[in-house]
């Protein structure tokens, strides 16, 4: 009873602390450090929550969530009888902790469906340039620029790009974009995505997966700004979003107009670095996270 009470209190934590974070303003001073906390506020959040009814629901065998539920599916007999409680709390832990994995497994089946469409679509419709080793040219007057994630990742420019920036300004854009399949960013988002699926009337949810979707764009600048100047990048970002700019498709990583001016005014003018306190404080939270339900699950109370 004590390790269902501590996950649910658990849970109700990362539900407030979430609520309280897509507030928090120093997220663009540590665009990886928030993203971390993000997924371990979700991690937790999850394994909790589920995890608080399947403990009430093995409490019968007096062994903890996990070692409970291995007797439970080998049918070992409980140390005390199971009554209506305890049956509903089971159904409800087990039906819980399947839709997750079902929605999370949907969005990544649906994004490897995506990008291999599009991957076919791009061998028949764009073409390698010599002047840009590694990078696809869509023959379309729109300015798009993206990234098709994967083992076979491939970084997009269309013509329209190509005109509409200088050299420079192309340069710091493809940077960005091959940071996006370096750093994986698109399993970044999946969890997100599907967690949207699965409570699409949560606020928080979608304002979660609306940060984050900023955050891995900044993290993205940040790895550019290695290779261009900070100043180039933003006068593209301009550029792009007074062209408008083609929409990205479904399953790719690329420039959202919505958050174009967010993103200027951090390469424009960037604040102060986070205090190393403070970043360790952040870090430490997230860890702490991360092993807690996991631990709850194993050892009892």
């Amino acid at each position: 009873m004590i390790t269902a009470a501590a996950l649910a209190v658990l849970a109700t934590a990362c539900a407030l602390g979430s609520w309280r974070f897509t507030r928090a303003g120093w997220t663009p001073r540590a665009p990886r450090l928030a993203i971390f906390l993000w997924q371990s506020l979700g991690v937790a959040w999850g394994l909790a929550t589920t995890g608080a009814m399947l403990a009430y629901a093995v409490q019968p065998y007096d062994l903890g969530v996990l070692p409970g539920l291995i007797a439970f599916a080998r049918g070992e007999t409980p140390a005390t009888p199971w009554d209506a409680l305890h049956v509903l709390a089971m159904i409800a832990g087990v039906t819980a902790l399947a839709v997750l994995v079902a929605v999370l497994l949907t969005a990544g089946v649906q994004a490897l469906r995506a990008r291999h469409r599009h991957r076919t679509l791009l061998a028949l419709i764009a073409h390698d340039d010599p002047a840009m080793p590694g990078v696809r040219v869509l023959d379309h007057p729109g300015a798009a620029a993206y990234c098709v994630p994967g083992l076979r990742s491939q970084v997009v420019v269309s013509e329209g790009a190509r005109r509409l920036l200088s050299q420079d300004e192309l340069a710091a854009v493809l940077a960005h974009e091959a940071a996006h399949v370096r750093e994986r960013h698109d399993l970044v988002l999946l969890p997100f995505a599907a967690l949207r699926r699965a409570l699409p009337w949560s606020k928080v949810v979608a304002d979660a997966q609306a940060q984050v979707e900023l955050l891995i764009e900044m993290a993205a600048d940040d790895r550019a700004r290695r290779y261009c100047s900070p100043r180039r990048l933003a006068t593209a970002l301009l550029r792009f979003g007074s062209a408008g700019a083609m929409p990205t498709p479904h399953g790719m990583l690329g420039v959202h107009a919505h958050n174009v001016m967010a993103r200027v005014n951090r390469l424009v003018k960037p604040g102060p670095e986070l205090a190393a306190t403070v970043r360790y404080g952040y870090l430490t939270l997230a860890v702490t996270l991360l092993t807690a339900a996991p631990t709850l699950w194993v050892y009892q109370l």
